[in-house]
């Protein structure tokens, strides 16, 4: 996982426009909430994952194929973060007909990440 994209909007506008696979997508989020790979062991720590994600999972949930996981991850952002695609990165949304589950659990995962960004002050140089 040391060769993920950096976390700034330019990785979350890559998110919602398609063009970072889903595997790295959930690695990004998997490592912002702290589950590591341990190479010599051969499996996840989770020592690092806040314990209502470590309870429920133990290891790193795929969350573009996994609806519970995705919701659990929605319901993580918080109220005021909510809607940070559209404040923040002017995200209009998908056109009628052009998404699936697929795609709204990417721009959760996107918007989960933007709120991390911002919950950490990961905010990119110039940016309010």
């Amino acid at each position: 996982m040391s060769n993920l994209p950096p976390l700034n909007t330019e990785t979350i506008w890559a998110i919602i426009n398609d063009t970072i696979d889903d595997a790295t997508v959930n690695q990004l989020v998997w490592h912002c909430l702290g589950y590591r790979y341990d190479e010599s062991a051969g499996k996840w720590d989770a020592s690092g994952v806040a314990q209502e994600w470590q309870n429920e999972y133990p290891e790193p949930p795929d969350f573009i194929e996994s609806r519970p996981a995705t919701v659990k991850l929605t319901r993580s952002i918080p109220p005021e973060n909510k809607q940070l695609l559209k404040e923040s990165l002017g995200f209009k949304g998908y056109k009628i007909g052009e998404f699936g589950p697929r795609q709204t659990r990417r721009a959760t995962a996107a918007n989960w990440l933007l709120s991390y960004m911002q919950k950490t002050s990961l905010k990119e140089p110039g940016s309010a």
